[in-house]
């Protein structure tokens, strides 16, 4: 298993850096959009199509709405921010739903209910990525969500064996823990002060102020980029399965990879547009 992993993983990074620092924004989009597209295709069986043909259509169909969307800011820019304040807003609703469990799943066990859903996390995902995608020094700053992620999921791991007692959702993940939770906001803390130092010398000065709106995006990005696995998690255990597919070796399915992020990207953008903050070019 751990050897599928690493080769999976050596495999997937130089595409990933590729997409990242190295497509234009249209190509950027078309990478993205496949990613989630992939994404949908996985999300219809964690929503019970199990056929393959009601999959397929249900990822046709997210890749319409990107279509869609797509079209749409292109000549509505104006709605952008509606998308993302639509995106963040699921996570708070999210977040109730992942407290409540194992009940109020009659609210979301509809199998038209659960589709919806995954519009909810893929649709703003891309257009989160669209949004860095377009800002000065943007492969800086979707790197940087990443590391968010990263961070928060290493601090979680190693803080989570050595003192997770006190579980955070047993009844969705049993293996977080509070410890976790707070290892992982430390580790996070220390990527925001080493990158907002280099960003600051290197890159763009920044403010106190910036600096203060710089570190409580990345705060509130942490916790929603956990709660993004966590409610994977919950529709996976509703649904009966471990893994959203074995589309990649040691790995799971590429939401099994994505989940943290497919939170972590639209909400990110999201308070870097109403917090005015970002990188000057």
């Amino acid at each position: 298993m751990f050897k599928e992993r690493v080769l999976t993983a050596l495999v997937l990074a130089p595409i990933m850096i590729v997409g990242i620092f190295f497509l234009p924004l249209k190509q950027f989009a078309i990478f993205i959009a496949a990613i989630a597209t992939i994404g949908a295709w996985e999300w219809a069986n964690i929503a019970g199509y199990q056929k393959n043909w009601s999959r397929i259509l249900y990822a046709f169909v997210v890749f319409a709405c990107l279509y869609v969307s797509a079209r749409f800011l292109r000549e509505h820019e104006e709605y952008l921010v509606y998308y993302l304040a639509a995106g963040t807003l699921w996570w708070i609703v999210a977040f109730a739903l992942v407290k409540q469990y194992p009940g109020g799943t009659d609210v979301w066990a509809a199998r038209p209910i659960r589709a919806l859903l995954g519009l909810c996390v893929l649709v703003p995902m891309w257009v989160g990525f669209m949004h860095l995608k377009q800002q000065p020094h943007s492969s800086l700053l979707i790197i940087y969500v990443m590391l968010i992620v990263w961070g928060a999921d290493t601090g979680a791991y190693f803080a989570g064996r050595k003192w997770g007692k006190s579980k955070l959702a047993p009844h969705v993940s049993p293996g977080k823990s509070w410890a976790g939770f707070w290892g992982g906001l430390v580790t996070t803390l220390v990527v925001a002060a080493v990158f907002g130092w280099s960003i600051d010398t290197f890159v763009d000065p920044m403010s106190t102020r910036d600096a203060l709106v710089f570190v409580a995006i990345t705060v509130i990005t942490m916790v929603i980029s956990v709660l993004g696995d966590l409610v994977e998690s919950m529709m996976k255990r509703h649904r009966g399965i471990k893994d959203s597919s074995s589309l990649l070796p040691g790995h799971g399915g590429v939401l099994d990879r994505i989940d943290s992020m497919a939170a972590a990207v639209p909400v990110f953008a999201f308070f870097m547009l109403v917090m005015n903050w970002g990188l000057a070019g």
